[in-house]
């Protein structure tokens, strides 16, 4: 009884969840600002994947930049 109670909850979940995602919908930006401002924002997230990636980020040594400092 109990499992039924449980996957009965967990299944009107996930029909929420369907309903709600579906719902949504993607929009589009029609407008060139607003094409202006996701172009911006990929190019930044590009830049941020090359950046910060683990290789950058763990195998370059220690500089004036970074935001910790050793104690000495």
């Amino acid at each position: 009884m109990a499992m039924g109670i449980l996957f009965g909850v967990l299944g009107g979940l996930v029909v929420v969840l369907v309903v709600v995602l579906t719902r949504r919908g993607r929009s589009t930006t029609e407008h060139a600002e607003g094409l202006r401002i996701e172009e911006r924002a990929r190019l930044q997230a590009s830049q941020d994947r090359v950046s910060y990636n683990a290789w950058a980020v763990h195998n370059a040594p220690p500089n004036q930049s970074d935001a910790y400092r050793r104690r000495g």
